[in-house]
């Protein structure tokens, strides 16, 4: 049953959202400011710059309690890089398969290019990811997916 962990309990999963301070946050901030609803358990982490992110950050945040890690990308749009898409890309496949050599499964993470005024596509984006990772269930070592 989606939301329930096999123990019976109800599950809210605790997501660790990385965002850009001059492209996402703005659009994150204006959900928030516009009172647009997303699930509680999201927490904003914010940085430079999307290629800035190592991933063993990532597989640090699931190993220490979050369920999923949404990136919220710069996009084309970013101010430091020129090649930034492509290598938050690589980031995040490289992540991916540091999550599964480690026994999770690489559908924890996703990102999305969110752009300062993109309040709506965030928090729809955020939903969507919300309800995969209930899917999932909790983030346990080797709990759910077979290497």
């Amino acid at each position: 049953m989606a939301g329930t962990t096999k123990e019976g309990k109800d599950f809210a999963p605790k997501i660790l959202a990385f965002s850009t301070n001059n492209i996402s946050d703005p659009g994150i901030d204006l959900a928030g400011s516009s009172h647009m609803h997303y699930p509680p358990g999201v927490m904003v982490v914010s940085m430079p710059c999307t290629s800035g992110i190592k991933p063993g950050w990532i597989l640090h945040a699931v190993e220490k309690g979050f369920d999923g890690i949404f990136i919220a990308a710069d996009g084309e749009e970013c101010a430091y890089l020129p090649d930034c898409s492509e290598r938050a890309s690589s980031i995040v496949k490289n992540a991916q398969e540091l999550l599964k050599k480690s026994g999770y499964e690489p559908e924890r993470i996703k990102m999305s290019a969110i752009c300062s005024v993109c309040a709506e596509p965030f928090t729809n984006q955020i939903k969507t990811f919300y309800q995969t990772i209930q899917k999932l269930g909790p983030a346990r070592k080797g709990s759910n997916y077979e290497l």
